[in-house]
């Protein structure tokens, strides 16, 4: 196999490019798509779909990166980190995004889940077991539950505008008040996973980031991912903001928490998200390091509250998701422009990062990162099934709403 000709900003990986003897023992696992029952031809709309998206502005880079079960089977990284084309041209392993509300699934859920595997957190035990001082006001109705399925009755951020400190933003986050009565119905909320962050450090006695870098991210080989990334990855950071310094989260009670919440926090870059949802599409292993159970596994990614599971969002058909995954499809998005699916049944994932947020004038549009997203995700399902002969017609082809 010949190597395929690049251009800047894209990342392609062949057979050809890899070392005498093949790629490291801890390598990403990468494989032929034909090889895994998908079409090499129909996943190059992925690329026309990416370009379509940069071209109209919709971001300044892009990252996605598409695997079954055995390895990864395309990615791709165009454009750049900021929307100077002085800047770095972005890849899927290199490249370090904030990837904002995934941190509540690849950090929160991901400790939550181990915890639960090991015995020592319970769904049903009210929130203030663990937490005492979170009571009073209908906060001891609260369960663990509720947190993961945002059915608690928080509202959907708590109000730390005017902590000074981590210490006074941790205590103001267990007084947050509970609007309606827990269990009843759902609101998208920051504040349950940021309270859960608190749950699972006084569970395991360290920092939710000791604690998945120590149990989730080393054993993977996550070797980018981290809260509060380094200085030494800051020329690597796709920036979210013109004004804070690279690294920083681009949410604010994120900040005010002291970088690391159960929310938002976490910097990553495509191939180590792949790392992690490699492991979750084999039963909570991989690479020979097992880091929860198959049993854990399929009780957090299963339906609990509506169309929500346990940390994660299920695909109800549309939105980032696309229209081709099946129901019991899971994953999440990130308001920065991140998003993570992974259909078990098809044995199938798909990460988009972008730092669509970062400011210019005029603004993009979101349709587009939506319609690419979508796009992408639909792209991915049909390379698998070269029986279907519907026709597809990208979003990003129409390009509704792209001109606003």
């Amino acid at each position: 196999m010949r190597p395929v000709a690049l251009f800047v900003g894209v990342v392609t990986v062949t057979a050809a490019s890899l070392p005498p003897g093949g790629a490291p023992r801890d390598a990403l696992p990468l494989v032929v798509p034909e090889s895994v029952g998908m079409s090499t031809a129909r996943l190059r709309d992925i690329d026309r779909a990416l370009l379509e998206g940069l071209a109209a502005g919709g971001y300044p880079g892009i990252v996605a990166v598409v695997g079954r079960r055995e390895g990864v089977v395309w990615r791709r990284g165009f454009g750049r980190t900021t929307w100077s084309m002085l800047s770095p041209p972005v890849t899927p392993l290199e490249t370090v995004y904030d990837v904002a509300s995934l941190t509540k699934v690849a950090a929160t859920t991901m400790a939550a889940m181990i915890l639960w595997d090991e015995g020592r957190l319970h769904l049903e035990a009210p929130v203030s077991r663990y937490l005492p001082a979170f009571r009073g006001e209908g906060r001891d109705r609260v369960i663990v539950e509720h947190l993961l399925t945002h059915r608690s009755g928080l509202p959907a951020a708590p109000a730390l505008g005017g902590a000074s400190t981590p210490e006074t933003a941790r205590r103001a986050l267990l007084t947050t008040p509970v609007t309606r009565e827990p269990g009843a119905r759902g609101t998208y909320s920051d504040a349950g996973p940021a309270i859960l962050a608190l749950v699972v450090e006084a569970i395991a006695r360290e920092p939710l980031d000791r604690f998945v870098a120590r149990r989730v991210f080393r054993p993977l080989g996550m070797r980018h991912t981290a809260f509060r990334p380094s200085e030494a990855l800051a020329d690597r950071i796709a920036p979210t903001s013109l004004t804070l310094p690279p690294g920083v989260v681009h949410d604010g009670n994120a900040r005010r928490l002291g970088g690391v919440a159960g929310h938002a926090g976490l910097f990553s870059t495509g191939d180590d998200l792949a790392r992690l949802a490699l492991a979750l599409l084999n039963g909570g292993a991989a690479g020979g390091v097992r880091i929860v159970s198959d049993s854990a596994v399929d009780r957090f990614a299963r339906r609990s509250a509506g169309w929500r599971a346990l940390g994660w969002d299920t695909c109800a058909g549309g939105a980032s998701c696309g229209q081709r995954m099946g129901p019991r499809a899971f994953g999440h998005t990130g308001f920065t422009g991140t998003s993570m699916w992974i259909d078990p049944e098809r044995e199938l994932f798909v990460i988009v990062l972008t730092n669509q947020v970062l400011p210019r004038e005029p603004a993009a549009p979101i349709a587009i990162l939506a319609d690419v997203r979508a796009d992408v995700a639909d792209i991915a399902v049909r390379a698998m099934d070269p029986g279907d002969d519907r026709p597809l017609v990208l979003r990003a082809d129409r390009q509704i709403g792209w001109k606003e």
